[in-house]
């Protein structure tokens, strides 16, 4: 467990997970009713259980010495440079919540220094709990989870956006091509828990759509990095991610040598 800095329990995975619990039961409440809805920016919908979870976080989480970067809030930069800040996506997938799909999840991370150090995403619908910490590994409702070993790029099992996976298709047409999941995060965690090889974000995606599952893919024994190898820094002046991959260590590295020769077209 990571050491808190301020004396508190706020470090606590424990902590962590009673309150995505809690937060869960909030979300629950109203999926599968009728909830009022609203676009921003334009083209990203938000509900009034987005909100209401931000704020019940916010209350149980954020504090003195913690900052809080949010989807709700991204326009409130007052934490742009805080040594340790909460990253968390309320509703991830909330278009899969509107549409009353299981693929949402509630995502929280600690991020110290720009990189996560304990890590939370809840999936109410399907009672699953993922908690990692930084050199302790990462659980499913407390079972250890470990991404899929090897560096075979055929008969693997790829989602992500159609673009990329055709342009991994193209080059290793004995892949098999998952069902769309409409939360980023929960994508990203089918491949730290083994179920999914390889997945793929494009270059739209947000730091509040990354920490956590970041944190719990490496803990995983796996690798998320953009396509040409970096990893990934949060709490930084511009929250948008360029394209990226996805994979259990060995797998991802042998990715890279495609994905490299990819990154000019898929930013």
């Amino acid at each position: 467990m990571p050491d808190s800095e301020d004396g508190d329990a706020f470090a606590a995975p424990d902590t962590l997970a009673t309150a995505l619990r809690e937060a869960g039961a909030i979300a629950l409440r109203t999926f599968r009713t009728p909830i009022k809805s609203w676009l921003k920016d334009q083209s990203s919908p938000v509900t009034e259980a987005d909100m209401a979870i931000d704020g019940f976080l916010r209350q149980r989480l954020a504090g003195p010495g913690r900052g809080w970067l949010s989807e709700e809030t991204a326009e409130d930069r007052s934490s742009l440079g805080a040594r340790r800040l909460w990253i968390v996506d309320p509703i991830d997938g909330t278009r899969s919540y509107l549409a009353g799909r299981d693929d949402w999840v509630i995502s929280a991370a600690l991020v110290e220094n720009g990189r996560p150090i304990l890590a939370g995403v809840f999936a109410p619908t399907t009672d699953e709990l993922f908690l990692g910490a930084a050199g302790k590994g990462a659980t499913r409702n407390g079972v250890p989870i470990r991404a899929s070993a090897g560096n075979a790029l055929s008969n693997i099992r790829v989602a992500g956006p159609k673009r990329l996976v055709q342009a991994l298709a193209s080059r290793q047409p004995q892949i098999i091509v998952a069902p769309r999941i409409g939360s980023l995060a929960l994508r990203l965690i089918r491949v730290a828990q083994g179920e999914l090889d390889v997945a793929f974000a494009s270059a739209s995606s947000h730091d509040w759509d990354l920490a956590g599952a970041d944190l719990l893919v490496h803990e995983a024994g796996g690798v998320l990095t953009n396509l040409v190898g970096r990893g990934l820094t949060y709490n930084q002046p511009d929250l948008v991610h360029g394209a990226l991959v996805s994979a259990g260590a060995e797998r991802h590295a042998a990715l890279l040598a495609l994905t490299r020769e990819w990154s000019s077209e898929f930013g």
